[in-house]
């Protein structure tokens, strides 16, 4: 079991225009799959951030009008995105561990950094018939049998690209340590050069340790600010190692779009 699971806005957990629902993976999956969810948007006018979360999606648009443009591939984000829809739209997606997206891929992650890439441009034919698949089934319990069952495949057939284990190691001590351990540290504890470590991160998921850190940080920063009625946000920012505001105020806006305050009012 992965020890980390990203937490998405709270504009979509608790939106009066959308529904945005979690389903977890077989046991046998979730070392490679955080979860896969389901977005029903209503004719509303609202805005819906998409933010960071060290994962990489498998998207399909149920009421897309073609399956060659009804699936893309949302890679590792390292900024915030908004969401603005005019008329009613419903979403299915595979979010991935980032470390593991290549086994189901068979793509270089990295190339997706901050992109959109059409599924069609990856899987080819393959691609548009699972989007076919997964539009015309019959509820989300269906779409999850069928998503299984192709990554079980995937995992056998093509699933032969496996993170170095310095990658595998840095990311769990990442993950243990809710993004706060140094590269200086990180480099201890895996025994392997600080310019190593950067190597692998860049050639595997095309960014720097220290920025995968970051993202990680904010996603627990997030998941205990939305844990608790009424967060004491200084509280919260020294036991994650700002002791300024601002800086933490200004690295919350870097992933959000806005300052911590006005996401979590006191």
């Amino acid at each position: 079991m992965n020890p980390f699971l990203p937490i998405q806005s709270p504009s979509i957990l608790h939106s009066n225009g959308s529904n945005y629902q979690e389903y977890p993976p077989h046991h046998s999956l979730s070392p490679y799959v955080a979860c896969y969810w389901s977005l029903d948007y209503h004719a509303t006018h609202e805005t819906h951030r998409v933010l960071p979360d060290g994962c990489i999606d498998i998207i399909v648009g149920l009421t897309a009008s073609s399956p060659s443009k009804g699936a893309f591939i949302t890679g590792l984000m390292t900024r915030f995105d908004t969401l603005n829809f005019t008329n009613e739209q419903h979403f299915f997606g595979i979010r991935l561990f980032s470390n593991h997206a290549q086994r189901f891929l068979h793509y270089p992650v990295q190339e997706f950094i901050d992109d959109r890439v059409y599924l069609e441009e990856v899987w080819g034919i393959t691609g548009l018939l699972f989007t076919e698949e997964i539009q015309e089934a019959r509820g989300n319990l269906e779409r999850m049998e069928i998503v299984e069952t192709k990554l079980i495949h995937l995992l056998k057939i093509l699933g032969t690209h496996r993170s170095p284990d310095i990658l595998q190691t840095s990311l769990h001590y990442i993950f243990l340590d809710h993004g706060m351990t140094s590269i200086q540290t990180l480099a201890n504890k895996v025994s392997y050069s600080e310019r190593t470590i950067r190597r692998v991160f860049r050639d595997e998921l095309g960014v720097s340790p220290k920025e995968f850190s970051r993202i990680i940080r904010f996603q627990s920063i997030l998941k205990d600010l939305h844990s608790v009625h009424n967060p004491r946000l200084m509280e919260v920012a020294l036991n994650y190692g700002y002791y300024d505001q601002a800086h933490f105020s200004n690295e919350f806006k870097q992933f959000y779009g806005l300052a911590p305050s006005i996401v979590f009012p006191t």
